[in-house]
């Protein structure tokens, strides 16, 4: 199986041993960050750094200004990497090493967008906006989604590009010093509180055929056992998931499914669409994806047969044990065919939950479930210890 691994600019700016230690690792790949959040991150083996802070979302090239002339919306620079294009330099290292470059497009997730912007914001039952998520049922937001997903994919010297929180985002952030563990909402819940109730998603609502007044107070009546201490009971599987929302919702839940499936699935192709007119032939176009549409996230939710009708491919979470792969792979891999790229996205830093030591088998077992390659979470945060381990089970995936 063709394996790539994940890599931020700064893991290898400034380091003249980062590309070819990627390169020994037996990776044919480098999945390297174009445009990406706010983040803080580890470098275990910098020679000038042991910590980058990322203090906001940002863009880790040269933004052209023709493109965004304008434009409601634009990235911002970076300034905590040396040089005016650490993704070139990076990349131009990694290539000379003799790993295939692809851009990791991060879309519909940016606080300091949504902090200057809050009225682009997704908009909860309550009235909360999220910063993180901006609402891309909103005309500004799928503007900026577009434009950036054709600049920060289509890169020098890039072979093709993965395009991250391309879709609905909601609640689920790990934010600063996150307090909102108090009460127990589980994936029904954390689906209602991903709702957003903006002046665009009413509308859309309204023109579903629900009333969106009456949707506000369904999905707060159904929010308020939680709140008490009496969480919806945890679904089985995405379907099971679906279902409990979907009876909570009652007769508005066609009119939600249908409102944001359509919004999402639009954004989806138009920015596959962007991509693919900006970039050379045989540019391959993959979105990080769950098959459960009604999920938000980075792996946005999305319908497998849809998605896979104009994309060339889906890199899928596959933490979690078989069963979890298994629930994750299946939907997609029904519908692909021999050109379809199905990656299994597989942590690889102990220190994060990741299992290095059982790489190998959980890929046979990815691959089983009609996974063609594998996406390694990531190279640049990872100990010596886990990459050790990494190379090894690469090793004896490709003795067979």
């Amino acid at each position: 199986m063709r394996a790539a691994t994940f890599l931020y600019p700064w893991d290898v700016v400034g380091d003249p041993d980062a590309a070819r230690r990627v390169a020994d690792l037996g990776v044919r790949q480098a999945t390297l960050a174009s445009a990406y959040h706010s983040t803080r991150a580890l470098t275990p083996r910098h020679p000038r750094h042991r910590v980058v802070t990322a203090r906001h979302a940002a863009v880790y090239y040269p933004p052209d200004p023709a493109r965004w002339a304008g434009a409601a919306l634009a990235p911002h620079p970076q300034r905590w990497v040396a040089g005016a294009d650490p993704y070139g330099e990076a990349a131009a290292a990694l290539t000379d090493a003799g790993v295939e470059v692809h851009s990791w497009v991060i879309l519909a997730h940016n606080t300091r967008l949504g902090e200057e912007h809050p009225d682009i914001t997704v908009r909860n039952a309550y009235g909360d906006r999220y910063p993180w998520a901006p609402c891309v049922a909103r005309p500004e937001v799928r503007d900026y989604v577009v434009r950036l997903a054709a600049e920060a994919a289509v890169r020098p010297g890039a072979r093709g590009t993965e395009l991250e929180s391309c879709g609905w985002y909601g609640l689920d952030h790990l934010h600063a010093h996150d307090k909102i563990g108090g009460a127990a909402l589980g994936g029904v819940g954390s689906a209602l509180m991903s709702l957003c109730f903006c002046d665009v998603c009413r509308d859309g609502y309204a023109a579903h055929g629900a009333d969106p007044e009456r949707l506000l107070a369904t999905v707060r009546n159904a929010l308020a056992p939680a709140f008490a201490g009496r969480p919806a009971p945890a679904a089985a599987d995405r379907a099971g998931e679906w279902a409990a929302i979907a009876a909570l919702l009652g007769e508005h839940a066609d009119a939600v499914a249908g409102w944001r499936d359509a919004v999402a699935d639009r954004l989806r192709r138009d920015a596959v669409a962007a991509v693919r007119a900006a970039a050379p032939e045989g540019f391959r176009v993959l979105l990080h994806a769950d098959p459960a549409p009604h999920r938000c996230g980075a792996n946005a939710g999305m319908d497998p047969a849809a998605v896979l009708s104009h994309a060339d491919g889906v890199v899928v979470p596959c933490a979690g044990g078989a069963g979890a792969r298994a629930g994750a792979l299946g939907p997609f891999a029904a519908h692909a065919t021999e050109r379809t790229t199905l990656a299994a996205n597989f942590p690889v830093v102990a220190g994060m939950g990741g299992s290095p030591a059982t790489l190998a088998a959980d890929a046979a077992d990815a691959a089983s479930l009609g996974a063609t390659e594998l996406r390694l979470y990531h190279a640049g945060l990872a100990t010596d210890e886990d990459l050790a381990a990494v190379a090894d089970a690469l090793r004896k995936l490709a003795a067979g």
